[in-house]
């Protein structure tokens, strides 16, 4: 008689080791706090959220009438890694006609949004034991895309006297022999704040001296207030520049984002997408073309002009709160504020806002080592009611 199987968890007692790059890799808290406000709503409260940085929105009528068309008129097969052509056409267009840069369509890689982006970008740039500059704070998912690839995130601390930015003397004063490159994001998650243009035409300098790579997250670029967007891409043709349809384009949740790369890179970084990711979404790209239409960048910029409104109105707001806020943003739809007036650190700070106030909003630990208890990002991509209902709330829990 044959005897019963044993029990799968007699069997193994002890799992393997996980990769040792899984130990450098944080959990991403803002997703976390996301979570807990997400459940106290389902428990009924009024949560207003400003912590994560997506457009209220939603993508334009036509966008979504051309996601249905291709669904009805095209099979959903697989398209080429680098994306289909129509759409890396329409992005050359939008590079010349909104930034005065011509740039071939064969140097253009679609991607499952910037994530994906910066996931390919470090995959051919960053060796093991690779250090890659950043400024600290910055977006933390950036230093993980390094330390995916066994790069070391070399994080400079980058203060309001810097506008939380780096630049070329601070990148020549911390380049080190093992650092190959660096990771620049202008404008800036958390801060919302840019760097100079001819400032980044320095950074450049400083870098190619050195025969290092930069890579430069452009994902916030249309969304510059008070100056026309400048695309680094006009300064030189050698860096990689990644980009979304996220934030400027409002479709955070179709995942489609863009790399632009010097044209002797353009087959390698094909053949890490072919091998990485297949392709990106289908249905996502044939939709996105409507993105370029007239009507539709009408839309866009009309509601950047509304971004710029609400920045106005809920920065002064704040400060009448009590929080500093040291260096306005010029970009983006972040505010990086300083909450010490409140006796609170960062985090408990967060903590009182969203269970008392019911206002959802992240403490720096999230963005990197630079004084993170000290400060908190605020996101103003919310309409103005309930910017007005958050300020309020946050008036009577601080008073």
């Amino acid at each position: 008689m044959r005897q019963p199987l044993t029990n799968a968890s007699q069997i193994m007692t002890k799992l393997p080791t996980l990769a040792r790059r899984t130990s450098q890799i944080a959990p991403f808290k803002v997703m976390e706090l996301v979570k807990q406000a997400m459940a106290l709503e389902s428990e009924g409260k009024p949560i207003i959220h400003l912590s994560i940085g997506e457009p209220d929105f939603g993508a334009p009528d036509s966008v979504v009438a051309a996601l249905h068309k291709a669904i009805a008129n095209k099979p959903m097969s697989y398209t080429q890694a680098t994306g289909i052509e129509p759409l890396r056409v329409a992005l050359s267009k939008y590079y010349l006609d909104r930034f005065n840069v011509a740039v071939d369509p064969a140097r253009i890689i679609i991607t499952a949004g910037a994530s994906a982006a910066l996931t390919l970008a470090c995959a051919a740039l960053v060796n093991p034991q690779d250090k890659v500059l950043m400024s600290d704070p910055s977006y933390p998912c950036n230093r993980h895309f390094v330390a995916a690839f066994d790069g070391i995130p070399q994080l400079v601390n980058c203060g309001p006297k810097e506008r939380f930015q780096l630049s070329a003397s601070s990148i020549e004063e911390h380049w080190k022999p093992e650092t190959k490159g660096v990771l620049l994001a202008t404008p800036s998650n958390p801060t919302g704040t840019s760097i100079e243009y001819e400032e980044l035409a320095r950074c450049l300098e400083v870098i190619r001296a050195r025969n290092g790579f930069c890579i430069v997250d452009e994902i916030y670029l249309e969304l510059t207030y008070g100056r026309k967007p400048q695309s680094v891409l006009a300064l030189s043709q050698d860096v990689v520049v990644t980009n979304s349809f996220s934030k400027f384009f409002n479709m955070t949740g179709w995942r489609l984002g863009w790399l632009v790369v010097p044209d002797a890179w353009a087959k390698t970084f094909e053949t890490l997408s072919q091998n990485l990711f297949i392709c990106p979404s289908t249905l996502a790209q044939h939709a996105a073309l409507a993105c370029f239409e007239k009507d539709a960048l009408a839309i866009f910029d009309a509601r950047k002009q509304e971004f710029e409104a609400r920045r106005d109105y809920f920065i002064p707001a704040l400060e009448k709160l009590g929080f500093k806020i040291p260096c306005k943003p010029d970009g983006a739809f972040y505010a990086y504020v300083d909450g010490g007036a409140f006796g609170l650190g960062a985090k408990d700070l967060a903590h009182k806002l969203l269970h008392e106030a019911h206002v959802s909003v992240v403490p720096g630990e999230d963005f990197g080592q630079f004084e993170p208890d000290r400060y908190l990002r605020i996101s103003y991509a919310n309409n103005r009611h309930n910017l007005g209902q958050a300020i309020d709330r946050m008036a009577r829990v601080l008073r």
